[in-house]
């Protein structure tokens, strides 16, 4: 079956701009994902965090982000279209869409990596502090590792992660686990929230305040993450690459399934409850264990995949809570521990990834993002601090930094 040039065109572009729009929704998931997962009287500061992060992740990856990533050329492409008359170039085949469907669709996976971090500080950290890291991890550090993988540039000089058998089909490691990355430096310098850990070892659970609404995030986050994986495909205007699409997309639900399953049952076999909180974050734990490549497995191979991220995330949790490392949403363990997964994962579909061309990759990913992310982190403490007061801490974060409650109406909701 044939087709024009101009029609192939148009739907490509179509596409690529549904899906960034799904992957945009995804915002609205991990708004609602952390608003229910921490306590009443922190909800307002955490909603402000996101979507003002969201925000600065545009407007940094507009002025300087997508330049560094992707390179000048194709920087000065963008921004001709942008300010100029509108023109595109379209030379090429059927497959090439509009440079500003890339952009978008780029930008929004920048705001999802910074989305991750949102929650693993959550509670304690001041509002602008965060809002400044946010300006340094969308317009650096992640456009930097991101021109080392999808842009195809070489490290420093020395070596090419596409050259040495890496791949990441819609960003386990250079989404997810960059986010994490991020999120652990934060957490390291910043220390658990009060009251969470005891001087005799004694973990206290700091339960969220609408499991309702984190349920809510979940579901959001996997719609949204059909248009994360299945975008990624690029195209869709010929038979081949529709084939591509509906497989990723059945296999990026097929993993949600198999990772909520083994974090439900596992859940039940270690606390003896059904674990909600468990069960959403091994929805998204299957989520972003296929993400690295959703094209190649069968259907049966991506739920197992989804399953085993679903195991693991419990087992990470648990696991850094014994460590000490407060994590309110668990953001570390579904992006980072689980993106690490997806990344080893590849090699057993796709025959074009090594296992150890894997594990440089996310070595390069996590090692940048996590010292440039801890620099950050401590320039910031130095210059205006991270954390608040002891007394805003316990009052809640709402008052202190947005002068607004979420449920006004509700007596205790500061408790």
């Amino acid at each position: 079956m044939e087709i024009t040039f101009e029609l192939g065109y148009a739907l490509d572009t179509f596409y690529f701009l549904i899906c960034g729009a799904l992957v945009m929704w995804m915002a609205a998931g991990f708004a609602m994902l952390e608003a229910g997962l921490v306590r009443a009287k922190n909800t307002t500061e955490i909603l402000t965090k996101n979507i003002s992060l969201f925000a600065i992740a545009c407007t940094m990856y507009m002025v300087c982000g997508y330049g560094i990533m992707y390179g000048g050329d194709d920087f000065s492409w963008f921004l001709s279209g942008i300010m100029g008359d509108g023109a595109t170039d379209v030379e090429g085949d059927a497959a090439t869409y509009a440079p500003s469907a890339d952009f978008f669709f780029q930008v929004v996976f920048v705001a999802t990596a910074m989305s991750i971090v949102s929650g693993a500080v959550a509670e304690r950290m001041k509002l602008w502090a965060f809002l400044t890291f946010s300006v340094v991890m969308t317009g650096f550090i992640y456009p930097m590792e991101g021109a080392w993988t999808w842009g195809g540039e070489s490290v420093f000089g020395l070596y090419s992660l596409g050259d040495n058998g890496f791949s990441d089909f819609a960003g386990s490691g250079i989404v997810h686990m960059a986010g994490a990355a991020a999120a652990l430096a934060g957490v390291l310098i910043l220390g658990p929230r009060k009251g969470k850990y005891t001087v005799d070892g004694k973990i206290n659970a700091i339960p969220g305040a609408n499991l309702p609404l984190a349920t809510l995030g979940t579901f959001i986050l996997w719609m949204g993450w059909f248009g994360f994986n299945g975008g990624s495909v690029l195209a869709t205007a010929t038979v081949e690459s529709a084939n591509s699409v509906a497989v990723v997309f059945m296999n990026t639900n097929a993993a949600a399934a198999g990772g909520t399953i083994g974090a439900l049952l596992l859940a039940r076999v270690m606390f003896g409850k059904a674990d909600l909180t468990m069960a959403l974050n091994g929805a998204l734990a299957g989520l972003v264990a296929i993400t690295a490549e959703p094209s190649t497995p069968t259907p049966l191979m991506a739920t197992i995949f989804g399953a085993i991220g679903g195991l693991l995330v419990v087992f990470s949790i648990v696991t850094l809570d014994k460590m000490k490392i407060d994590d309110p949403v668990g953001a570390i363990s579904v992006h980072g521990v689980v993106g690490l997964l997806g990344l080893v994962l590849v090699p057993l579909t796709n025959d074009g990834a090594s296992l150890g061309g894997q594990l440089l990759g996310a070595l390069t990913i996590f090692i940048w993002v996590f010292v440039t992310s801890l620099i950050a982190w401590l320039i910031i403490k130095a210059v205006m601090g991270i954390r608040v007061s002891p007394e805003e801490e316990f009052d809640g974060v709402d008052a202190s930094e947005c002068g607004l409650e979420a449920y006004p109406d509700f007596v205790g909701s500061r408790k």
